[in-house]
């Protein structure tokens, strides 16, 4: 139980810090500091997160790392189960917990959307996959046996989530992150009456589809 309860402790602070920090400074082509910003705010909260309760759950936070995990025998399908609903708990409760912020930029309290993409869903999920595939890449590179990290690996997995942002926010507000996803969205559509749920469905294949070919493709570049 203390696995997922750190689980639901770290994706509410990737949620209300990262969504938080959108609704507040704007992710728009205009205002383009906006993005390295909101990119800061998801990197920078991963790398506090892993040094807080890494030690206690692997600071997943995130279904697709979760499922990579699984996929490559580090997560079993009980604890895949409990992780993944309480990052998602953890990510509703993020969510509502930014209706405390009284000026929303973003206009839909930190969704992911496909504007960047001129609404293609395939794009928007060729994104989702590409971006993910890359940050899982870094993931297991990090959390492998064989890695020589150190103590440096939460740095590691907190900058590469900054790095997909950088690119990913302008295409589709870079999700990455199923939980990350459902949360603001299920909240903005309770709040605002608006949920786009195409676009949702994106959001979450994408980066399982992501994860798993990264999973499959590292498990193959790790053996001897």
């Amino acid at each position: 139980m203390k696995k997922y309860i750190a689980e639901f402790i770290g994706t509410f602070t990737l949620v209300f810090v990262g969504c938080g920090t959108a609704m507040l400074v704007g992710c728009d082509a205009a205002n383009g500091c906006g993005y390295v910003l909101t990119a800061l705010a998801f990197g920078l909260t991963i790398v506090a997160m892993a040094y807080s309760i890494g030690n206690i759950s692997g600071c997943h936070i995130n279904p697709a790392v979760s499922l990579a995990m699984l996929i490559n025998g580090k997560l079993t399908a009980k604890d895949f189960c409990g992780y993944v609903i309480a990052q998602i708990l953890g990510a509703l409760a993020g969510s509502a917990c930014t209706l405390i912020i009284p000026n929303d930029m973003t206009g839909g309290m930190g969704t992911n959307g496909l504007a960047g993409v001129n609404g293609s869903l395939f794009a928007g999920c060729a994104a989702e996959v590409i971006m993910t595939c890359i940050f899982l890449l870094a993931i297991l590179g990090v959390t492998s046996d064989k890695a020589k990290h150190g103590s440096f690996g939460g740095l590691v997995i907190g900058l590469s989530l900054v790095l997909v942002h950088l690119i990913g926010i302008g295409l589709t507000g870079c999700s990455v992150n199923p939980a990350r996803s459902i949360g603001p969205a299920i909240m903005n559509a309770i709040v605002n009456g608006s949920i786009d749920v195409p676009a949702l469905i994106v959001f979450i294949v994408g980066p399982c589809i992501g994860a798993a070919i990264a999973a499959l493709v590292y498990k193959q570049l790790e053996k001897e």
